[in-house]
């Protein structure tokens, strides 16, 4: 009976994971301009991670896993997003408090890098403020 309930989980997860292996592939058959124009969450779903640090796969990750991760967790990369003036003056703080060596012309890489995968994203905002309300008293009766 426990067998006959393994299998029947392990064919519901295997239909799970070969759709979405379905999904993936037609959106990467997809134009250039129409994967732009999708949602934010849909894009950074596709991104391929690096599995050792858990950061994004570009082709700058080298540096960041040098200049970077060979001091902290990548993890403190992923929690945070700034713009790339932010980066650069967490660089420099870093710099200035914790010994963070001059990276020189290898900083041009990281803040590209970081400025490309970790910078704010736009989020649901609330609405506008209101404007030109008329406000009225509530009588009690």
């Amino acid at each position: 009976m426990q067998l006959i309930k393994n299998i029947k989980v392990g064919i519901i997860v295997a239909l799970f994971l070969s759709l979405g292996l379905m999904s993936n592939a037609f959106r990467a058959d997809l134009p250039e301009s129409q994967q732009q124009s999708m949602p934010l969450p849909m894009l950074a779903d596709t991104l391929k991670k690096d599995a050792e640090t858990g950061l994004v796969a570009d082709e700058n990750l080298y540096m960041v896993k040098a200049q970077c991760i060979s001091c902290h967790s990548s993890k403190l990369i992923i929690a945070n997003r700034f713009t790339r003036d932010g980066w650069k003056q967490k660089i420099r703080w870093m710099q200035a408090n914790h010994n963070l060596w001059n990276l020189g012309e290898t900083e041009k890489q990281v803040l590209d890098y970081l400025e490309k995968h970790y910078a704010p994203t736009a989020s649901a905002a609330r609405r506008k403020p209101l404007k030109d309300i008329k406000w009225y008293k509530l009588e009690e009766k």
